[in-house]
């Protein structure tokens, strides 16, 4: 735990103009980014008696080390670095809004040809519109369903729509009515574009337009005796007004807006947003968040619009969002939300009428989530605090370890063999942190080698960092130069408090004794062995035996697992990339073209092995040499007939005793 007057800027050395400010902890990972009109006034108020802060903020600058800030000119300019540093770094002491990618989306990829209408889901790509978030993907397709018949868009994927281009006939949609079939060339690129765009127009809330002009035609046909035209007007109408039964009508016609609403209580706080486009309901959703750091409601909002908007511009920015609470500097972030939209922003809190009754409608839903998410929640934070606590009373440590790193090697019979490195922070699975590694130092297989070296490299990683930012004075290494001062929490430059080894004693002692040559004495070591679920500590000649019902040895055993899994997936696919090569690989000049020719004319390289040079020489490209070194590739690498018995018909053993069966 650091004092922080040891690293408290020194009076009149901060200015007293708008920035964002970071705060570092001992290993230079930084740990808390805010913004502040005045740096000088907010910094002043961390650096004051301990006892007046509160618990977050006492937890947060006790494990800073060091603080530092960078002027801007004006706010919007704060929050704006303010959430590239948040998205850059991710700070363990800011609001952390669970990521909402999931979320399905329906989209039209106005980025290709002939635009077609899908559910997508993870991150916007430029270029395509989208619409909802939706709660569930069958939504979307109900809808999409519908409006076929009258919007006949493209939805096929570009694998199928190649397949038609080529056989010269539409799928079934085509012909049924359901597409407008650009495959085979019923319409023109733009006529289908035109057809996605009347679309997009129908999704983003201009339906009571499109429909009154259909409803215009469908008299105009029926007065002129067209009925059949008139019937299929009338038939569209009634998809369309069903599509639109879909989306409850909430608020005036023509209203854009975003309604978020929050429920929270001392530790948590679950968003929730309402899409409304059009006077309906177009999407909605929501996510928890632990509140790691001292935030009211009105900054909780400002989170959330950094969240919802950060990314995001032109239309999917709405002309007003309703919040239950204004920011601290609305002025900035209504600025800030016109700027993404590249119009004026709304930005105020519903005070009577529809749009605040249908706040209160998001608002229970948000009180709704949160109680949901606490009921399954509760249990599971018990648990891992629970297992952290075993875990450290079984192996004598002094506190919970709140970072454990798990190592696992894997091999076939001595080949390609790999190591794997995994991260549990207080007893969830940091995927991003993850690391795979190539044993170098040897061939063949001895785990407990490749053990010393994948422990020995992780930590000399973390070394190279310490001696980088004037913590450790060590010797040379490799990494040093790798490495950025940028503060992110990747690489190896944060340690554990607890290494767990796949395997028994030799395993552990190998990774103590990698720890104890690079001088390093404050991170536990622990093996977890399969056969009986033993826990191996260095030094001891007894494991520790866990009761089979412990959180500590089932925390453990995941770790262990995910290690074994995760190293597993990494030797397959080295495997398989070392299966995939072939014989014409070893034939110089042969590109992977002419490769390709080969097989395709003779179907396959049994076939190809069989061939004459004269009849290579007749696939287009390959000239006399090239097929002489063909033929001469595929002979050596040709297996040896097995030799066999003619009078018993058995196949005869080689001389090292191995049947060539």
């Amino acid at each position: 735990m650091a004092d922080p007057s040891s690293y408290r800027p020194k009076p009149g050395q901060i200015p007293d103009s708008p920035g964002v400010y970071r705060f570092r902890d001992e290993h230079r990972r930084v740990i808390y980014v805010g913004k502040a009109k005045s740096l000088r006034q907010r910094l002043a108020s961390y650096f004051q008696d301990l006892a007046n802060l509160h618990p977050r903020t006492r937890t947060m600058v006790t494990t800073a080390a060091s603080v530092e800030w960078t002027v801007v000119s004006t706010e919007v300019e704060a929050l704006q670095l303010e959430y590239s540093w948040i998205k850059e770094y991710d700070p363990r002491f800011n609001v952390k809004y669970r990521d909402d990618k999931s979320y399905p989306y329906l989209a039209v990829t106005l980025d290709e040809e002939f635009p077609r209408v899908q559910v997508m889901r993870g991150a916007k790509r430029k270029g395509v519109r989208y619409f909802g978030p939706y709660g569930h993907a069958w939504a979307i397709r109900e809808t999409v369903d519908l409006m076929l018949r009258v919007f006949p868009v493209r939805t096929c994927s570009a694998g199928v729509f190649r397949n038609h281009v080529q056989k010269g006939r539409p799928c079934l949609l085509g012909y049924i009515g359901k597409c407008s079939a650009p495959c085979v060339g019923r319409v023109t690129p733009e006529e289908h574009r035109e057809l996605a765009e009347e679309f997009c127009d129908f999704m983003a809330g201009r339906a009571g337009t499109y429909i009154r002009r259909l409803e215009k035609q469908m008299m105009a046909a029926a007065e002129e005796m067209e009925y059949e035209k008139a019937a299929r007007l009338r038939d569209d109408i009634e998809a369309l007004k069903r599509a639109l039964e879909k989306n409850a009508v909430v608020l005036a016609d023509a209203t854009d807006a975003d309604l978020i609403a929050l429920a929270e209580d001392e530790l948590e706080a679950a968003v929730q947003i309402f899409h409304v486009r059009g006077g309906r309901v177009r999407g909605q959703r929501g996510w928890v968040t632990d509140k790691v750091e001292n935030v009211d409601t009105a900054g909780l909002v400002e989170h959330a619009l950094q969240q919802l908007y950060g990314e995001e511009s032109g239309d999917a920015v709405p002309k007003e969002v309703l919040v239950p609470a204004l920011p601290e500097d609305t002025e900035a972030v209504t600025e800030w939300l016109a700027g993404r939209r590249g119009a004026a922003v709304s930005l105020r809190v519903p005070q009577r009428g529809d749009k605040k009754a249908l706040m209160e409608t998001v608002e229970r839903n948000a009180l709704q989530a949160l109680g949901l998410h606490k009921t399954k929640r509760a249990s599971d934070l018990t648990t891992r605090s629970r297992a952290l606590e075993e875990i450290a009373e079984a192996l004598g440590l002094d506190s919970a370890p709140l970072r454990i790193e798990c190592f696992d090697i894997s091999h076939l019979q001595g080949e390609d063999v790999v190591a794997s490195m995994v991260v549990f922070e207080d007893g969830l699975a940091r995927k991003s942190e993850y690391r795979r590694f190539q044993i170098k130092g040897f061939e063949g297989q001895d785990d407990v080698r490749s053990m010393h070296e994948v422990v020995t490299r992780r930590f000399k990683r973390y070394l190279a960092e310490k001696d980088r930012t004037g913590e450790w004075i060590g010797g040379d290494d490799p990494a040093h130069e790798a490495l950025e001062d940028d503060g992110r929490p990747k690489k190896f430059a944060y340690p554990p408090q607890l290494v767990v080894v796949d395997g028994g004693q030799p395993q552990v002692a190998a990774a103590k004794r990698a720890l104890d040559e690079l001088g390093i004495d404050d991170v536990a070591v622990c093996g977890l062995a399969k056969r009986l679920e033993e826990v191996w500590l260095p030094h001891e000649d007894d494991p520790v035996v866990l009761p089979r019902s412990s959180e500590g040895l089932y925390l453990l055993q995941r770790v262990r697992d995910t290690a074994h899994d995760f190293a597993i997936r990494y030797q397959r696919s080295k495997r398989s990339k070392r299966i995939r090569t072939s014989p014409l690989d070893a034939v110089p000049g042969l590109g992977e073209t002419r490769k390709q020719a080969l097989i395709k004319h003779f179907g396959s390289v049994k076939r190809l092995r069989q061939a004459t040079i004269e009849q290579i020489c007749e696939v287009p490209g390959m000239g006399r040499k090239t097929a002489e070194s063909v033929v001469v590739a595929l002979a050596q690498s040709a297996a040896p007939a097995p030799a066999v018995n003619t009078a018993t018909g058995e196949i005869i053993e080689d001389s090292d005793g191995g049947s060539t069966t």
